[in-house]
Order: structure tokens, then sequence, then C-alpha cells
């Protein structure tokens, strides 16, 4: 694990110690061989949130920590899943990913919503709330 992915695992967790949430259950790191088993099928259960980043990508790495509070503060409502594009060529293919940071919302198996850009963290928060029905 890099330095970066331990610096965010660490904030993650800090984020949910307190909140009785599991880490694990709310953000997953997904490739392109866990993919269908990590959003496909989770998202036939409940909403998952695929962030398609990368590490140079500076508006990537804004976007991420927004997506990852959030994904604390819902406690559940949806899972955070996290693309690194350039470790995951088949799946950014396979949606067409050609600008990051690229967020889809899948539910039921399939895509109901996207975005493209680290929008503000109200825009964020807009954005799941009509998504989730909140």
């Amino acid at each position: 694990m890099d330095e970066l992915e331990e610096i965010k695992k660490s904030r993650m967790e800090k984020l949910v110690k307190n909140s009785g949430v599991d880490v694990n259950e709310i953000k997953i790191d997904v490739n392109d061989s866990s993919f269908e088993r990590e959003v496909i099928e989770k998202s036939k259960e409940v909403p998952v949130v695929i962030d398609f980043w990368a590490p140079w990508c500076a508006p990537c790495l804004m976007l991420g920590p927004v997506l990852e509070k959030f994904a604390e503060e819902y406690k559940g409502k949806f899972i955070l899943a996290k693309v690194n594009v350039d470790e995951n060529p088949q799946i950014s293919q396979g949606y067409n990913i050609m600008s990051i940071p690229s967020v889809k919302m899948f539910k039921g198996g399939v895509i109901v919503d996207e975005f493209v850009g680290a929008l503000p963290e109200l825009s964020v928060k807009q954005w799941l709330d009509k998504n989730l029905g909140d």
C-alpha cells in the first residue's frame, strides 16, 4: 500500500471511529477483477457510488475526501467504491471514462446518475440526496 493510500485509510478510520460504522462496509477499493461483485451485485442491495480517480489528478484528490466524508455521514445508505483508472484500464474503458474525477451511482446493477469534475461539497450533497431519495 502506498503512502497516499495509508493516509486515506487512516483518515477514513478516524472519521468512522465513533460512528459505529465499519469502514470496510462504506468504502471499498475496486479493481477490474472485483468490479462485478463489488459494484454490480452490491448495487442490487444498496446504492454504490463509484469514484473514478488517479493519484496524479488534483481535482480527484479534492473530491475524494468529500465523498469519503459523506460515505461516513450517510452511515451505510451507500457504498463508496474507488477505482484508480491507471491501475484498472478495463473498467475505465468499459465505462468510457474520458475525464476524471468521474462519479457514477449504480442502483439495481445499472447507472442511475453521474457527474464529472470536482463539484463543491454542497453540490455533491445535493446530488447524493436527489439520488438516495432524501
